[in-house]
Formats: C-alpha cells, sequence, structure tokens
C-alpha cells in the first residue's frame, strides 16, 4: 500500500532521437552529436505523441540529441525544459567517435572486457576520461531516484540515452549489471516507470508505435 506521505512519481523516460552515428553504429558517448534528419523527424512525432501527456516537469541530459529532442516537446507544449547532466550517457573514453570494429582494432584488451560485461573495466582515455559500467550505473539510477524524490507525486518526462535506459531496466527489474543487454533501446521510445518508496517500477518499456508512419488513405 503506497504511504500517503510520499505519493508515487511517474516517470515517462525517453531515448534520443536517431543521429548518423546511432545509424552507422559509432560510439557517441559524451561527444556532442545532433539528430540527423530521422531524428528529428522521430522528435516532432514523439512531441505530438506527448502533446495530452500530464506532464509536471520536462527534463533532458546536456547533450545535444536529447536536448534537441526535449526542445521538440517543450516547443509543442509551450513549456520550460529543465538540464540534468547526470542524465548523460555513460562516457567511453578513447572508444568514443570510433566504430565498434575500429575500437576492436584499436584496444582489443578493453573491447574484450567490455564485451564480457566487465562491470568495474577501465576505458582506455581518450577525449573524455571513461566510466566504468557500475559508476554510470550508479551516476544514472542516482540522477533518476533524486529527480523523483524531489517531485513526489508529479509526473516527469526525462529524455536521455540508450545507456540511461538500460540502468533504468535493470534497476527495476533488479537484473545482475553482469547479465548480457537481452532487451531492445529504440531512439525516441517512450518507457514508464514509476517510483514508489524509493524503488523504480516499469510499467512499460518500449513504446514506438507513435514514429511509424501514417498510413496513407487509399482513397486519395
Amino acid at each position: 500500500m503506497t504511504n500517503a506521505a510520499h505519493p508515487p512519481t511517474n516517470i515517462l523516460l525517453i531515448r534520443h532521437g536517431e543521429t548518423a552515428w546511432n545509424a552507422e553504429r559509432r560510439l557517441q558517448g559524451h561527444l556532442d552529436i545532433p539528430l540527423n534528419e530521422e531524428g528529428e523527424r522521430q522528435a516532432r512525432l514523439l512531441a505530438e505523441a506527448l502533446a495530452l501527456e500530464p506532464i509536471d516537469l520536462l527534463v533532458s541530459s546536456d547533450l545535444g540529441r536529447a536536448r534537441q529532442t526535449a526542445q521538440a516537446v517543450a516547443t509543442l507544449r509551450g513549456m520550460p525544459l529543465q538540464i540534468e547532466p547526470g542524465l548523460r550517457e555513460r562516457c567511453y573514453g578513447g572508444f568514443e567517435g570510433l566504430l565498434y570494429s575500429e575500437i576492436e582494432q584499436r584496444f582489443p584488451a578493453e573491447f574484450a572486457a567490455w564485451q564480457a560485461r566487465d562491470i568495474d573495466g577501465v576505458l582506455p582515455s581518450g577525449k573524455n576520461c571513461g566510466e566504468s559500467f557500475r559508476q554510470f550505473y550508479a551516476r544514472a539510477t542516482e540522477t533518476i531516484l533524486a529527480l523523483a524524490q524531489a517531485h513526489p507525486g508529479r509526473t516527469l518526462a526525462l529524455v536521455a540515452h540508450g545507456g540511461v535506459l538500460e540502468c533504468a531496466y535493470r534497476m527495476a527489474g533488479n537484473l545482475s549489471l553482469e547479465t548480457p543487454r537481452d532487451f531492445k533501446v529504440y531512439n525516441a521510445s517512450i518507457n514508464r516507470f514509476r517510483v514508489d518508496d524509493g524503488k523504480l517500477v516499469l510499467e512499460s518499456w518500449g513504446e514506438v508505435s507513435h514514429l511509424r508512419p501514417a498510413v496513407l488513405d487509399e482513397l486519395t
């Protein structure tokens, strides 16, 4: 039974729209890559899908691809957008900017540890300092829970990244961090959670029906 003093917080956790690097499987991490044309289309459709949702607070990662996606929602609804760096993607250090095949060639040992789900594996340094998966998981989930705690009983829309969505899914499902990711994380998807008594609960995952092209009227 929900404690009336701490009403649950509803969370719509949203992944940013597609970027050119998503499409070619080039690792972004903290590098600031804008949406591509498809990503911009997805952001518009997402905004339309959320137009009538009861949202009290809209928060985005500070990276451009998430901000662009969130801004489409903010503009359509005429509501402010709050920026939260804690919702950033994981920092991949020297892996950032490379294709998966290039990472394997250039950093074979670190790549093998990453693929083997070594959650404390140290990533090579690059433009940015890499995070282990354990460090990233702690940052992402603590940020989500802190936002929920600060806004009890409200509905928050959080626009973030694939890795952040993965962390939330793992926390809600009580999944070990070492297990492979056997679930899809879609661009511009809506994923519904609630935070009840400090615990993250998954209610709906991977909503993407709003992104399907409209069916053409065969009579026209």
